[in-house]
């Protein structure tokens, strides 16, 4: 069985998926002391108890002092890890990707689509026991 899965919504018969179906998580705000907020996730996998965050950028950015320190804190165990992509969505062009990895930011270097699954393919294999991607 394949693990495809695709977009099913259709924005030109149902409306903007983003104001229709994404869950306005800033009603949650004022549960989270500080400025702690909720953020969402762009892609998750996971296999033999490891996760995988794909976070999707349009163009290589500085990550957000918030966001940078929760995925070095999330990556710390090895539990999750997170591969950072940078390009056009909507063409799926990639120009970019960064990650991080048991507590460490990997900076941005040029990369396509095929570098990404690359990428992808090598935690997989780390996760069945085999060297760190």
């Amino acid at each position: 069985m394949s693990g495809e899965n695709p977009m099913r919504w259709d924005c030109e018969r149902r409306g903007c998926f983003n104001k229709k179906k994404r869950p306005k998580i800033e009603q949650f705000s004022e549960c989270l002391p500080g400025k702690c907020a909720f953020g969402d996730v762009d892609g998750l996998a996971e296999i033999n108890g490891h996760g995988l965050f794909l976070e999707w950028k349009p163009a290589p950015v500085d990550i957000r002092t918030g966001q940078r320190l929760t995925y070095e804190r999330l990556t710390k165990t090895s539990l999750i890890s997170v591969i950072c992509i940078a390009g056009d969505a909507e063409s799926m062009v990639v120009t970019h990707q960064a990650k991080f990895f048991r507590g460490k930011f990997y900076p941005w270097k040029t990369a396509s689509i095929e570098d990404v699954k690359k990428s992808i393919r090598s935690w997989v294999k780390w996760t069945a026991g085999g060297t760190p991607p």
